[in-house]
């Protein structure tokens, strides 16, 4: 698969100004204080507790490679903790047939004593100039709140599904399967996880490359893992001895109430690996409840279970995107059907503004470029709306219905089937 660079090239050291003479700081990957700072402040961001000397550790390895930037304010009692975080780094998202490089944002933090003096804008459209500086067609993240990021571009392009099942009425109707379930210890189980979360996430639009301190926050053994020591995993092996699934999961066992399994991971290279691992979950001696998050929207959950009415679905948004090359980012993907039609695109920042034609032949062959007056039909829509349409699992008649894609329903039905994607996108993990 592609190779990317973990790290912008273009990472700049020196200081930049932000709004209200704050100092805008780029980390170095020495300044191990630095990063520290950043972590503590990250921790604080998202209501954690005060991480530890391992977890600080730990977390100086997670993200090594990656560019850090700081906000501080030297006015403060204590002026080298940030008041505002974000980190990123360029990983490669599949798509629709295909792949692209990507400009991963994350730990996006502002403290509450500095909000609303545009630290969030300055920090954020920074992020997206040097990415578009950078070459990236699309920027990603995912969001703790659903109406900040739009004003950037951000559109909604992955929905995750947290899955409930009643175990006493589910029974089973999948398939039987040739390979085996067996149990591993944690770090064989992280290794596992990575293996075949690397191997099946082509398959699925959305998904990113992980990284070894995510899988062994998933195995129960990163520092910080206050209850590690419950997680257990498995991995399916199939009838010619390949290791093509493995599940990370926690039993609870309350005083009172249903005992539940939480599913922490379930990565699968094929069906019958992540048939066999539902079934092992939904099977499990003793359990009366089973919980998964962060599955896709066409998982195949409520169709292996005979009674469909003892699974739930809550869904929610996951993975923004956001379009900066519109030619790059189209031309990254593969289409359903054939298309000629003139994308009228509308974008307050400017990256992706213009009328861009795309053009797809019946051999798939893709041409994007901008249009010269072609006469072809043309739809207009916001970049918010493109980039939620890019991996295909937004509905462009939705869309439309709602006003927000506008053009005739020949031109709308023709973007639709060829944007359509045969498995809906999934992004399996944070980032």
């Amino acid at each position: 698969m592609p190779q990317t660079p973990a790290r912008p090239s273009h990472d700049r050291q020196s200081a930049h100004a932000a709004p209200d003479a704050l100092e805008y700081r780029v980390i170095a990957d020495d300044d191990h204080a630095g990063i520290d700072a950043v972590s503590r402040a990250g921790a604080r961001g998202f209501l954690m507790g005060e991480p530890t000397d391992a977890e600080l550790s730990a977390q100086r390895a997670a993200v090594e490679g990656r560019r850090h930037i700081a906000v501080f304010d030297a006015s403060l009692l204590h002026p080298e903790v940030p008041v505002a975080t974000v980190g990123s780094w360029i990983t490669e998202m599949s798509t629709p047939g295909g792949s692209v490089p990507m400009w991963a944002i994350s730990a996006v933090t502002v403290a509450p004593t500095h909000r609303r003096r545009g630290i969030a804008r300055s920090m954020l459209e920074r992020e997206l100039r040097d990415a578009s500086d950078a070459g990236l067609a699309v920027a990603g993240l995912t969001a703790s709140e659903a109406t900040i990021y739009g004003r950037y571009g951000f559109g909604i392009a992955t929905t995750a599904v947290r899955f409930t099942v009643d175990t006493r009425r589910a029974g089973w109707v999948g398939p039987e399967t040739d390979g085996r379930i067996e149990f591993i210890d944690r770090e064989e189980l992280a290794v596992h996880l990575g293996e075949v979360h690397e191997e099946g996430r082509w398959e699925r639009p959305g998904d990113v490359r992980g990284w070894s301190e995510r899988w062994r926050e998933f195995a129960g053994i990163a520092a910080g893992e206050e209850d590690g020591k419950h997680v257990r995993g498995v991995r399916y092996v199939d009838a010619e001895g390949q290791v093509r699934g493995a599940m990370a999961y926690r039993v609870f066992e309350p005083d009172s109430g249903p005992v539940r399994l939480d599913v922490r991971l379930l990565a699968a290279a094929s069906r019958e690996a992540e048939a066999a691992l539902w079934r092992f979950a939904v099977q499990y001696d003793l359990v009366d409840q089973v919980t998964a998050d962060h599955r896709p929207v066409d998982d195949p959950l409520p169709w292996l279970v005979l009674d469909t009415r003892a699974v739930t679905a809550e869904s929610r948004d996951f993975e923004w995107l956001r379009i900066l090359d519109v030619p790059a980012a189209l031309s990254a993907r593969a289409y359903a059907a054939p298309v000629s039609v003139v994308l009228e695109v509308d974008d307050r920042l400017g990256y992706g503004s213009g009328a861009w034609l795309l053009q797809v032949d019946a051999s798939g062959s893709v041409s994007v470029g901008a249009d010269e007056g072609s006469g072809e039909p043309r739809v207009a829509l916001g970049i918010v709306e493109l980039s939620s349409l890019f991996l295909g699992g937004v509905s462009v008649r939705a869309l439309a219905d709602a006003g927000r894609v506008r053009g005739s329903d020949v031109a709308i039905a023709a973007l639709a089937n060829a944007f359509h994607s045969w498995r809906a996108p999934q992004l399996s993990i944070g980032y």
